[in-house]
């Protein structure tokens, strides 16, 4: 009888083939992992990305929206500061200048240079007087139509050159119509003084006896 010898596994391979599919799993294992670890890198870089360029194009359609403060308190320094000018003009057209007094009394020293002579009583009254009284008027005519020439500039500034960012502050436009307001006034009180519309100059009585 054929006995056939049944094959024997040696304890020691079997041990080392273990441990070699063992380590082969273990590189595939890892192998995936590190492979997924830089997938979800690569992934996390992409959205960091994404983010700062929207947050870039987000900031830069911000500063295009909101403007400067800075640029919005320079805007209409020029056209206030002229509408203020205006205003002041005006005020000083009517309650007179300090150069309208001294032509006045220029102008009265002149009179009474000319008198000292001799002259009748009307001219002394033209003279020292009546010539006082229209310089005055006149200095205070051409600060009215100062006044009233940079209100009007202020107002109609707008209409002329390129046109602006912003509409005018509403300010100025009040102040710039005060200004032509004074102007106007100032302009018609002047002319009123210096034509002797409102008090006409003081006349020399007859002379008593004959």
């Amino acid at each position: 009888m054929n006995t056939t010898p049944s094959k024997t596994t040696n304890p020691d391979e079997t041990a080392a083939a273990d441990a070699a599919a063992t380590k082969d799993t273990e590189t595939k294992d890892a192998l995936g992992t590190s492979s997924k670890a830089d997938d979800s890198a690569t992934a996390s870089d992409d959205l960091a990305t994404r983010s700062e360029d929207d947050a870039a194009d987000e900031g830069i359609q911000d500063e295009d929206l909101e403007s400067d403060p800075f640029e919005r308190a320079r805007h209409g320094v020029g056209a206030g500061a002229a509408a203020v000018v205006s205003a002041a003009l005006g005020v000083v057209a009517l309650t007179g200048a300090w150069s309208g007094r001294v032509a006045a009394e220029r102008e009265t020293l002149i009179g009474q240079i000319k008198t000292s002579g001799g002259g009748s009583a009307a001219q002394q009254i033209s003279e020292i007087y009546g010539d006082a009284w229209h310089t005055t008027a006149l200095v205070n005519g051409v600060f009215a139509l100062l006044a009233l020439l940079v209100g009007v500039v202020v107002l109609v500034r707008p209409a002329f050159g390129a046109p602006a960012d912003r509409p005018q502050p509403a300010w100025v436009r009040a102040v710039a119509l005060a200004g032509v307001a004074l102007g106007v006034l100032g302009v018609l009180i002047s002319a009123g003084m210096y034509f002797d519309l409102f008090a006409s100059l003081p006349s020399a009585g007859a002379p008593a006896g004959g």
